[in-house]
């Protein structure tokens, strides 16, 4: 556009082999072209304009989207720490298991194993002062005076959800 501005104002300049009529229309016409130059360059600095702001939200975008990667790095890394800790814990955990499984007599362990199954992993639960730990229900007077009269060695179990009831100095006994 440019360069046809600059040939049409060079050849209004000299007018050489030109009609007047033809010399106006050069005229017009380069003032056309400016007119329409102007737009243009209106156009592309909109253009530019909304490049740069589009350029300015995506470089924040990136960054929060770096800042999330970041916070989901370093919560998957703390939690395989967690599932390793865990891992290690419920490794010790099954060793002292079956140690102390050794000293317990076979037919309680396997009533225990029973009612852990049943009860959804808890097959025992402590005897805190009249209440059964397992089922958080205090235990009636009969039932008990019943586990205060038993031997110590006696086997006791809830009556509400048949665990077996471990009877410590905080049974209230």
């Amino acid at each position: 556009m440019r360069q046809r501005a600059a040939r049409d104002q060079q050849r209004l300049d000299t007018g050489v082999g030109m009609s007047a009529k033809d010399l106006e229309n050069l005229q017009r016409e380069i003032v056309s072209l400016a007119k329409r130059q102007g737009d243009l360059e209106d156009v592309v600095l909109e253009v530019m304009e909304r490049r740069e702001s589009a350029q300015e939200r995506v470089t924040e975008l990136t960054g929060r989207v770096e800042s999330v990667q970041a916070k989901v790095a370093d919560a998957v890394a703390r939690r395989d720490a967690a599932f390793a800790e865990i891992d290690t814990e419920a490794a010790s955990v099954t060793k002292q298991r079956e140690i102390v499984a050794g000293s317990v007599p076979a037919d309680l362990l396997k009533l225990y194993d029973k009612l852990r199954v049943k009860e959804g992993g808890v097959g025992a639960a402590r005897l805190y002062q009249r209440r059964c730990e397992g089922c958080r229900v205090e235990l009636d007077i009969t039932a008990f005076n019943e586990v205060r009269t038993a031997a110590p060695d006696t086997v006791v179990r809830c009556e509400n959800c048949t665990r077996i009831l471990v009877r410590t100095s905080e049974s209230g006994l």
